[in-house]
Parts: structure tokens; sequence; C-alpha cells
């Protein structure tokens, strides 16, 4: 066991050079007093078409920007990559924890256990699809599993993934965060007075399963003149176009590209209520849906599909409606057009939501609390052990 007065935690995550919410949680982890925080991330991300280079270091605590090899290679894209100057660095470092922002079978999942030495072992996972990987991967993720401490789980489907693969240890739940500062309500007097026009948005990728096509068919089945406002890029975008035309929503419904998150935090105050319509498919069930702890922040509600993570991150925030049926959604955007003190209450709800749930603070305790957990076991297991089978500090 480390003589050191602070945890000292070492997290490996590429989601920290893709996006400022992949690092804010970081700064908070790193505010907590008995937390000595490393963070590795790829000086050089690949990701949906975009190369992104990470940012400069003025985060306030140690961050380690290295070079990653195999970055886009083969198959499974972003579970290939790995760090060459990992085994030097972890050897300056000593960790008591590594926290893995990675699934399971990642080569760098594999990297870091293979070259952990005395560190506890703490996995961040996601994936709520239980499906047999193809070779080595399938291989990775029963070895990564059986050795690792502690896991941080997004979901109970991917608490019951990760057992089913093998995991045995304790879990601990873990949700996104969400910029208070930059996500934040309108001021009074900007709630929704009756008669006035359901604004109805979406911000995201714009791709078939995310149900889009579902919401454009219950626009135009609606006997309100509820709008559509859609922030976003995708391939399905061509195909939205048309759509909108064919169906005759030329007149309530906009398409807008990307925007920074200032913008996008504006963008969702101009509404009544976000729509997330994912639709569960082979390959696609949601695994939180960053966007609705977004919204929700802003004291807006939403009105989410019965997709994975959605019924639960929605919480009382909103409303639920099943996937795939345009005609429920219609049936409840005809009620909320006619509901201004509805759509006033849940929106109340809505940031209470947030608050209780999904702040940075939540985050950063909640690595934290198994991280400590992670490093508490394993030492006493060490100590535990005769004399002649532990292994030098």
């Amino acid at each position: 066991m480390s003589s050191r007065s602070r945890l000292r935690i070492v997290s490996i995550a590429h989601p920290a050079t893709s996006s400022e919410a992949g690092r804010l949680r970081y700064r908070h982890l790193a505010a907590r007093p008995d937390v000595d925080l490393h963070l590795v991330m790829p000086e050089v991300w690949k990701e949906f078409g975009r190369t992104i280079t990470a940012p400069p270091a003025d985060d306030g605590f140690p961050v380690h920007r290295l070079p990653i090899r195999l970055s886009e290679a083969g198959p499974m894209k972003w579970y290939l990559h790995f760090y060459p100057a990992l085994h030097r660095l972890l050897h300056e470092l000593d960790p008591d924890v590594i926290h893995l922002w990675e699934e399971p079978w990642s080569i760098v999942a594999l990297q870091a256990q293979l070259l952990r030495g005395r560190a506890a072992l703490v996995l961040e996972v996601d994936q709520n699809i239980l499906k047999r990987l193809p070779p080595p991967f399938e291989t990775i993720r029963k070895y990564v599993l059986g050795r690792t401490d502690h896991i941080l789980s997004r979901s109970p489907e991917a608490t019951r993934v990760v057992q089913a693969r093998g995991y045995s240890g304790p879990v601990t739940p873990i949700g996104y965060g969400v910029d208070l500062a930059t996500f934040t309500p309108a001021g009074d007097g900007a709630h929704r007075s009756a008669g006035a026009t359901l604004r109805l948005g979406y911000v995201g990728r714009l791709v078939p399963e995310k149900g889009l096509d579902d919401a454009l068919e219950a626009l135009a089945r609606s006997r309100s003149a509820a709008t559509l406002s859609i922030l976003g890029e995708g391939p399905h975008e061509a195909h939205l176009r048309r759509r909108v035309a064919e169906l005759g929503l030329g007149e309530r419904v906009t398409i807008q590209g990307w925007a920074p998150p200032a913008e996008v935090a504006a963008f969702l105050r101009g509404l009544d209520a976000l729509l997330l319509l994912t639709r569960t498919t082979d390959a696609v069930r949601e695994q939180f849906g960053r966007v609705i702890i977004e919204a929700q922040a802003c004291a807006i509600p939403v009105i989410g599909s019965s997709c994975g993570a959605i019924p639960d991150v929605v919480g009382d925030g909103g409303w639920i409606v099943p996937e795939r049926d345009p005609a429920a959604l219609s049936a409840l955007i005809d009620t909320l057009s006619g509901e201004p003190g509805e759509l006033a209450a849940r929106g109340k709800a809505a940031r209470a939501n947030v608050l209780r749930r999904f702040t940075y603070d939540a985050v950063a305790l909640a690595i934290e609390t198994a991280c400590r957990a992670a490093d508490q076991a394993r030492s006493s297991a060490h100590v535990g052990r005769p004399q002649s089978l532990q292994t030098s500090c």
C-alpha cells in the first residue's frame, strides 16, 4: 500500500481529447482534496471523420498528451489504439489506481492491465448490448474483466454485459455530468404562454437510429402547429430534408449544422421540449443520451423513446413514448400543445433531476469512491497473502 497521503489516480481516456465535456469531469476530480490525478489522453484523435488535436495544458493538474498507434485501423476502429510511452509513464508515476474510460475489449485496456504493476484497475463501461466479439477482442474482454478490481457502470444493462462476460466484483453506478455554467435556464418571463406554438427540438447526429423520421411523421399527423428545430449533421440529412418536403412540413421544420456548446445551450433554451427518439437495433441501444441532461440543465423537459437508458436518465423531467411509434408521439404533442403548465412543471423537475444526479461533482465522487474502494481492497488482499507470495511495491 502506498505511503503517500493522497490517492494517486492515473485516468486513461480518449474522450478527454474529443470533447470539452470529456475533460470537465477531471477538473472536478482533481479538485478533490485527497486525490492526486494524472490524466492520459491521445495528443491527436480521429472520430466521425474529424481529426482532433488535444487542447493546451491549462487544466490545473498534470495532463499527459501522448502519441498513440493504430488510431483508426481495422474494423474495431477506436478500440485498436495504444500508447507506446505508457510503460515509462506508469513506471514514473507509480499510481495507486489506474482508471480507464475505455471498453474492456480495447487494446489500451489490455495494455493497462499488463502494465498495471501494483495499481488497482477501475474500468468505466458504457456498452449495453451483449454480443460476441470477433477474435481477439472477446478473449481480451474476458482477460481484462477477470482481473478488474471495480466497475463504474453507465447503466444496469452495461452492468449485465460485463457480468455476462466474467466480471464478478463490485459495481458503482456513474452518469455523465453537465456544465452548469453553460447549460443554464432562461431568465424569468421566458415560459411559454397559452396558445403559443409548441417548439420541439433535436440535437445530435443525423442518422436513422435517432428516430427523426418518427418525429416528422408525428408532426405530419398532429392537429397542432408544433414546430421542430434540428441541430446536427450526419449522413441522414438529405433523406430528412426530402421527407420534410414530402410531408409538407417546410414551414415547420428547420435543420442547421453543429454549433459550439454556448450556442447549443441557447438553442435548447428556445425550445419547449427536446426529442430523443432513439431506435433499438442489433448495434444500437442508447447508452445514456448526454443531450438529455444538457436540455434538462436548461430546465427544458425531454420527450424520449423507451430505448436503452433514456427512461432512466429522463426520470420525471419529461415523458417516454414507445420506440417507432409516431402515433403515440403525435398524441403527446397534441396534449402538450394545450398544457403550458405541464411543460413548466416538467421543466422544473428536469432541472432538479440534473442537480440531483448529473453534476460533475457527482461524477467525480463516483470515480473517487470506486478508486478508493479498489485501492483498499487490493491493498488488503496484498497484505493478507503469505510473505512468499507477496510482490514488491
